[in-house]
């Protein structure tokens, strides 16, 4: 029998994407794969679509919050942990590499019980309920930043960077050009990027900075599902779309400078294609504040400029790109310099052994 891997991560695209990047390297390196996640959980038909076997299992939220499904939901924990024992025992594989999400806790803690050499992954800056459940367990611990080493345990913690997809990184962007209908142009391009979901508040101020913006850039606005502005449709050099998914890689290789939420996959997409970028974090009254300190740590580093939620007005995003363009050699001299981007390399050096 060939080596075996189990892959497990799931909830948001942000804890299945990274092992969607190590598909490629572990499929040459001989690897038979296999993922375990959530009966339908996004993880689903991501992995599915790559022709990956899957195998769903029952998950349970744990929550810090009152809710009903706080009473049931240790049950669905406890089935999950008992399924992904029996579907380990079955699968063998020699090693686990988990993304972490809440699925991720049963299979992990399944394969410390069965002695299953574990390799997990922390995007965030600190790590989050599901990892800090799964840690002892864990052989060792991958991290995107810096400051994520003084939250784990020593022997076991390896900054790596987070794996980014390798076709980003080969982008055309008169393939961009194209799907936009422009012409090609001296004036630099903005690419926005607000998550998945899109943003409210980068969507409004952007639009209010339209008319002074356009005298100096081109803009790509990524807005989220269900926030196009109609009457914005004919404006030249502004193009706005729901969402995208091959052709972002051209978007990246044609956009000069991004705005851009501060979730750690994207982040680090952005310091592997070294585009200068204006990061507006995720406020803490709307999250566990992991996206701040993400954006404090790429400023720190000098990989980006950062824009608080609380002070983002049209004014201050106005002034804020002025000098994001100003100083983008500076960012991309910094960018170019860094450890944390061939994650691929250091993750699959650990999955080998």
């Amino acid at each position: 029998m060939g080596k075996r891997i189990v892959l497990t991560g799931g909830g948001t695209a942000g804890h299945v994407t990274p092992n969607i990047a190590l598909l490629p390297s572990l499929k040459e390196a001989g690897y038979e794969i296999f993922y375990i996640g959530s009966y339908d959980g996004i993880e689903a038909s991501l992995i599915r679509d790559q022709g990956i076997p899957y195998y769903g299992i029952s998950v349970g939220k744990l929550r810090r919050y009152f809710d009903w499904k706080n009473f049931t939901d240790p049950f669905r924990v406890i089935h999950g942990f008992s399924q992904a024992r029996s579907l380990l025992k079955k699968l063998r594989p020699d090693v686990i590499f988990s993304k972490g999400g809440f699925v991720s806790v049963p299979v992990v803690r399944a394969a410390g019980s069965l002695h299953i050499r574990t390799i997990i992954h922390e995007s965030d800056m600190t790590p989050g309920l599901a990892n800090r459940l799964s840690i002892p367990v864990a052989d060792k611990v991958c991290c995107s930043f810096p400051e994520t080493l003084q939250y784990l345990p020593k022997e076991k913690a390896v900054l790596t960077g987070s794996p980014i997809r390798k076709e980003l990184l080969e982008g055309n962007r008169q393939d961009a050009l194209r799907y936009l209908g422009w012409e090609d142009s001296t004036k630099p391009t903005l690419l926005v990027m607000g998550g998945s979901q899109g943003s409210a508040v980068i969507n409004k101020a952007l639009r209010q900075d339209l008319e002074l913006l356009r005298k100096e850039l081109r803009i790509i606005h990524l807005c989220g599902k269900g926030n196009l502005d109609n009457s914005l449709n004919s404006l030249e050099g502004y193009a706005q779309l729901e969402y995208v998914s091959d052709e972002l890689k051209d978007l990246f290789a044609l956009a000069d400078l991004i705005l851009s939420r501060a979730g750690a996959n994207s982040i680090c997409e952005l310091l592997a294609l070294r585009k200068p970028n204006l990061l507006v974090p995720l406020s803490a009254s709307a999250s566990r504040g992991d996206q701040i300190l993400n954006a404090e740590s790429y400023q720190k580093q000098g990989y980006s400029m950062v824009l608080k939620e609380e002070l983002l007005t049209p004014e201050s995003l106005l002034h804020s790109l002025k000098e994001l363009s100003e100083n983008k050699d500076h960012y991309i001299e910094a960018m170019s310099k860094s450890g944390q981007s061939n994650a691929i390399d250091k993750i699959m050096t650990l999955i080998r052994g």
